[in-house]
């Protein structure tokens, strides 16, 4: 146990010399995914999610709701935000599919764990910055991040960490003037809809997905 502790400890203070020389703590897999419709329609608005393994869970069933009302795109990735590589993967896409969106639906926060919540809150800004670069006539919607069914005791996502960093994210996102998808109060009750502590089951993403693209139907309507 004592040596548990030690290796423990060790490791903590390993990420933190990183964070604090600037180097981006990496997990021991790391990903990108995107994805869009076969066949995009020019006549339609293009709406972009972007997030995580949770947005690519509920990312077909949005897809699939807006059919006929607008082209959805998909970035995911498991960089977040404290990280500084992840304004540059977010201009990366934009170069890249050369698209102007409406809606620009977002999140991140299930990942970078070796980031303290004040790093985390402290990269969301730059993270916003990109989007309005890669995106500037979309409207943005911030989403919550959802709640995990067991906390982690490895160093990993807690609902305490993920509270405290919605928090920050709500008071950057009002200070900006960007509205907020409460995905976490939509799953709170329903730890019965998870596959593992972290992702859900395709009933859970249905389930968000709905709330989402209620959410991007609205902010098209306001624009």
């Amino acid at each position: 146990m004592r040596r548990m502790v030690l290796l423990m400890t060790i490791f903590a203070c390993t990420l933190g010399m990183a964070a604090q020389a600037g180097l981006p703590i990496t997990e021991k897999i790391e990903w990108t995914w995107t994805d869009r419709a076969d066949k995009p329609d020019a006549k339609l608005p293009n709406v972009l999610l972007v997030g995580d393994s949770i947005t690519r869970g509920y990312y077909p069933a949005v897809a699939e709701q807006l059919k006929g009302v607008a082209n959805v795109y998909l970035f995911a990735t498991s960089v977040s935000s404290g990280d500084s590589r992840l304004p540059g993967q977010l201009r990366d896409y934009f170069s890249t599919m050369g698209l102007k969106f409406a809606v620009v639906h977002f999140n991140s926060g299930m990942h970078g764990w070796g980031y303290t919540e004040q790093q985390y809150a402290a990269g969301l800004p730059a993270m916003v910055a990109a989007l309005r670069g890669g995106a500037p006539q979309a409207k943005l919607i911030w989403t919550a991040t959802t709640p995990v069914r067991e906390d982690s005791t490895t160093g990993g996502a807690t609902n305490a960490r993920i509270d405290e960093r919605n928090k920050l994210a709500a008071t950057l996102m009002a200070s900006e003037g960007i509205s907020t998808d409460d995905q976490h109060g939509l799953m709170l009750p329903h730890t019965d809809l998870h596959s593992d502590d972290v992702h859900y089951k395709a009933e859970g993403s249905a389930l968000q997905a709905v709330q989402v693209a209620l959410t991007v139907r609205e902010a098209m309507a306001k624009r």
